[in-house]
């Protein structure tokens, strides 16, 4: 069942993080004029999650379905969102063409502008041709027959001229929009005019008629002039109106738009609940923590007092057979690790939580392979940066990839102390190391040595006291050296992991009393695992302290992993169905009165009981162990990634440091060292934003998580 938590402050007692909060089924009877208050005033306290009691109807049967319509209310919304994008884009073409012809109006010539020169106008007037000209639209796709038929029937004796319309206008006699171009035609004779008005009549060219007095023209160009200038003085003042109501629609759109995904989250919780058979009552049924009782009887008078109901709601708890949810209680702290195990699986009602140890696991592990306590630092700072300004940030909208850093500020932050802390024991300050606790352990013995390699060094002092003693760091044995410390620390902290994920499944065993898990679960998983990779990690704590060697495996441990796979395997099934056959015998009891008989039968039918399947049980049961056999064996050499991207978070560190800023240094100029000094600083910046940061997470979470008990 779905985990329900709520991010906790002050108003909660103690939190229990390693099991989950005890859980009732509560029943609540509310008066119909009060249930919206409740259903909101509960919704926000968070600690109530109701049952559908209308699951076999159908969502035009609910009892608000018709009531409200929001599907409306979001669509307005979504069109008063778009509305502003597409005023705005609206407002920037028409400011564009308005620019784009005023611009064609400054090179072209005027109305005045006579089109002959004064020599040719000076002609005898008897001799003069008058020119007549017919304007219209015409389809676009006639318009080079529409020409070339009229050259045709004129002989050339025309002049003609096209314009394509930006946009499509709607046609008279089709009533559609159609793509059109302008047309004029200047003719010469009466002739040339009827046969270009049945070429514009046979192609369905709209005419319109444009006087030739040219006094006309002027007026009917100042007419249409000051027409255009009153409809966009008009235009102008509409946007504007339109703008600052779309501005105030902006302001409040985020507002409106929470208040309506509020109302229909409420009404969609109200179509859950039962209507009493009086109408007067809505039924329903939900899980609390056992602890939330007198906050929800509080949410309840509120809601009751604010409704102005004379009646308020009760609640009373009922006893049930089912299984209730997970709920962990959970602070802003403890959120982000819970959401990783989560990552993984809710666990059951009442088991142990792994959350709690993921807060120390999952980061020592990321900083098992970001062991650089410069790094750290500066991982550090930028977590303390999202946690000194939470207040402020968890009040605004941020991007996807910020806001799913800041709501992990506190795990950077974990993450940060334990690789100052590893990389305290790498001795890497990004990729140089420091004496910081003490002088070397080792010196030259003679002039010749040189602090680059090994040969010649000689123990002069005690043993650095913690930590990589700084005179490995680039001698010749620095990778081999290195290679074994973290390969052979992999090792020893995922079995380690692994033994406390099958110890959790003890204490779960032990506290509800299920011997057959003890027995014959926990019991042979610790006999395989420590047999193995046990007994090998005992063997490299063994060479550490006493630099001896001893056999890898001996016989006896092989054999005992041997014996613990049927261990596993067999015995519980059978066990199980044995237990099940004692149950159905103890089912025949005698009969109780007709109330109680009838209850119990109710309760049979409403929940049941699973019949028990022994094949079933057995092929679970196969597959539980062979997943644990390969599990064990393929979640150690998981571990093993942590030692190498180590190894590639150091090695790439210290190339960086000796290709470029020695290098730089190296050259004696000033902007060469500039150059490399930036090169290196943006390198470690990025180095702590990414550099692989995502594939170590994912790292941390398949390890962290791989030794959780099923």
């Amino acid at each position: 069942m779905a985990e329900a938590r709520v991010a906790g402050g002050g108003c909660c007692p103690p939190m229990d993080l390693f099991r989950s909060e005890a859980m009732q089924l509560v029943q609540l009877i509310i008066p119909i004029e009060s249930a919206h208050h409740t259903v909101s005033y509960i919704g926000d306290l968070g600690l109530l999650q109701f049952k559908d009691l209308n699951a076999d109807k159908s969502p035009f049967q609910r009892t608000y379905a018709a009531q409200v319509k929001l599907g409306e209310l979001e669509a307005e919304l979504l069109v008063l969102n778009k509305a502003g994008e597409f005023f705005s884009s609206a407002f920037s073409r028409a400011t564009a063409q308005q620019k784009e012809i005023e611009s064609q109006q400054t090179g072209e010539e005027s109305l005045d502008t006579p089109l002959l020169e004064d020599k040719e106008i000076s002609i005898e007037s008897s001799k003069q041709v008058k020119l007549g000209f017919i304007t219209g639209l015409v389809l676009k796709e006639k318009s080079m027959l529409f020409e070339r038929i009229i050259f045709r029937a004129t002989r050339g004796n025309v002049y003609t001229r096209q314009a394509a319309v930006e946009e499509p206008v709607i046609d008279p006699v089709s009533g559609e929009k159609v793509e059109k171009n302008v047309f004029v035609v200047f003719y010469s004779g009466e002739k040339a005019k009827t046969k270009i008005l049945k070429i514009c009549e046979a192609f369905g060219a709209n005419r319109y008629s444009f006087t030739e007095d040219f006094g006309k023209q002027v007026q009917m160009i100042s007419e249409v002039s000051g027409r255009l200038s009153e409809l966009k003085t008009t235009i102008d003042a509409g946007l504007l109106q339109k703008s600052n109501l779309l501005q105030t629609i902006s302001d409040r759109f985020v507002q409106w738009n929470t208040l309506v995904r509020e109302e229909k989250s409420i009404y969609h919780t109200m179509n859950m609940l039962s209507l009493d058979v009086t109408k007067k009552c809505l039924v329903a049924e939900g899980w609390s923590p056992v602890f939330a009782t007198n906050l929800i009887q509080d949410a309840l008078q509120r809601a009751a007092f604010d409704s102005n109901s004379q009646v308020g709601t009760i609640l009373q708890v009922l006893h049930t057979s089912e299984s209730p949810p997970t709920y962990f209680r959970t602070n802003k702290f403890t959120s982000a690790f819970q959401d990783i195990v989560d990552a993984y699986g809710v666990a059951k009602y009442q088991e142990a939580n792994p959350g709690v140890y993921t807060i120390v696991t999952f980061p020592f592990l990321f900083a098992i392979m970001f062991g650089d306590w410069g790094h750290g630092i500066c991982m550090l700072l930028a977590a303390l940066v999202f946690i000194i300004r939470e207040k402020k940030l968890s009040g605004q909208k941020l991007g996807d990839i910020t806001e799913m850093t800041f709501g992990g500020r506190y795990v950077i932050l974990m993450m940060a102390f334990f690789s100052i802390y590893t990389g305290l024991i790498y001795n890497e300050f990004f990729s140089v190391p420091f004496k910081l606790f003490a002088p070397s352990a080792y010196a030259c013995r003679d002039l010749s040595c040189r602090d680059a390699t090994t040969y010649g060094l000689i123990k002069v002092r005690p043993t650095y006291p913690f930590g990589v003693d700084p005179v490995w760091h680039g001698s010749r044995s620095e990778l081999p050296f290195l290679n074994s410390l973290k390969m052979k620390l992999s090792i020893l902290i995922g079995v380690a992991q692994m033994n406390l994920g099958i110890i959790l499944s003890y204490f779960n065993a032990t506290y509800f009393k299920n011997s057959v898990n003890i027995w014959f679960q926990f019991i042979p998983q610790m006999i395989f695992l420590n047999s193995l990779f046990g007994y090998l990690s005992l063997l490299i704590i063994l060479k550490w302290c006493t630099g001896s060697q001893a056999d890898l495996y001996h016989l006896v441990l092989l054999l005992s992993a041997l014996v613990s796979v049927p261990w596993m395997l067999l015995p519980k099934p059978f066990l199980l169905k044995k237990q099940h056959q004692a149950r159905q015998g103890e089912s025949y009891m005698p009969l109780q009165s007709t109330e109680d008989s009838l209850q119990v039968e109710a309760n049979h039918d409403s929940h049941g009981h699973e019949e028990f399947e022994f094949s079933e049980v057995f092929v679970h049961q196969m597959i539980h162990t062979i997943e644990f056999v390969l599990g064990a064996v393929s979640n150690t050499a998981s571990y093993l990634r942590l030692w190498a991207l180590s190894l590639a978070h150091s090695e790439l560190s210290s190339v960086f440091y000796e290709k470029v800023l020695l290098l730089a240094w190296g050259y004696n100029n000033i902007i060469i060292l500039v150059v490399g000094a930036i090169v290196f600083i943006f390198r470690n910046c990025w180095c702590v934003a990414g550099d692989g940061n995502s594939e170590r997470f994912l790292t941390c979470l398949a390890s962290s998580l791989g030794g959780i008990p099923k």
